[in-house]
């Protein structure tokens, strides 16, 4: 199986080529400066003879897409739906990675992956709109929606946090926002994993079982760092951000469980796995 991956010099694109590789499967790799995703002429004579393609390109800085959202959507929207079209025209299965973000985080039990999605912010409109447009070109897709990954290979909550509780006495952290820590090594296997069982197209989500606040996780953090600070809780109205948070960020894995694929294990435990390796990094 040969697979091309867009947006390869991203944190999760790393352990995904890492995976692939280990494997021995064909890769072709796409950084940003090798393939500009919102040029659909380069992006079709990229995407050839390949079976997958996986979309980890993506513009991620949530806060300057408040201001800048057409540009944000020309990278998350347009640029998937130029991938997708592609994909479909060489035959090969689309996989796009989505976000928490495209629901509003008002939830009290975990999102359903058909759960109504009503984004809030300018990155999780410009990912929801990527994800209508993988499905709309695609017929042959995997939507991958993922929360609070963190990586050995680029800059994460966790690796910020252990670097502050070096520096610090005590350290201020939200504890009214709750997600699903997720490895980015965990969800590079598990979309590998989606393929190769042959799911079928549709919705899954990619995160951490269990779920945790950023103060929890940040104790969490802190105890593998093994660094001596006092940990205060705090609001997110303490931290306001040009754009809003999800308070509540599960996601549940109902669809991964449907079709005969384990969901990634509890977030505590995998971070056990992953703390050596993402606070080395």
């Amino acid at each position: 199986m040969r697979w091309f991956v867009a947006g390869a010099g991203g944190m999760l694109a790393h352990d995904l080529l890492d995976v692939l590789h280990a494997a021995g499967a064909g890769v072709v790799a796409a950084a940003r400066n090798d393939l500009d995703v919102t040029d659909p002429a380069a992006v079709a004579a990229a995407v050839r003879d390949v079976d997958v393609v996986v979309n980890c390109a993506a513009w991620t800085a949530v806060d300057d897409a408040e201001t800048r959202e057409p540009d944000a959507f020309r990278v998350n929207a347009v640029g998937a739906a130029h991938l997708a079209r592609a994909a479909a025209a060489a035959g090969a299965r689309m996989v796009q990675v989505s976000t928490d973000y495209v629901f509003d985080g008002g939830a009290t039990q975990p999102y359903a992956e058909d759960a109504p999605i009503a984004p809030v912010s300018a990155y999780g409109r410009t990912k929801a709109a990527g994800e209508w447009a993988v499905r709309a070109e695609s017929p042959d897709h995997l939507v991958v929606r993922t929360a609070w990954l963190y990586g050995a290979h680029g800059a994460c909550f966790p690796r910020t946090m252990a670097r502050l509780a070096a520096q610090r006495d005590v350290l201020q952290v939200v504890d009214d926002q709750v997600g699903q820590p997720t490895w980015t090594r965990d969800l590079a296997e598990l979309m590998v994993r989606l393929v190769e069982s042959r799911a079928p197209s549709g919705t899954y989500h990619g995160t951490s079982s269990g779920q945790t606040s950023w103060l929890g996780f940040t104790r969490a953090v802190v105890a593998s760092a093994r660094a001596e600070v006092r940990l205060e809780a705090t609001t997110s109205a303490a931290f306001v951000r040009p754009a809003p948070r999800p308070a509540y960020s599960v996601l549940g894995h109902d669809a991964l469980r449907a079709v005969g694929v384990a969901p990634i294990g509890d977030w505590s435990a995998r971070w056990d796995v992953a703390a050596a390796q993402v606070l080395a990094g």
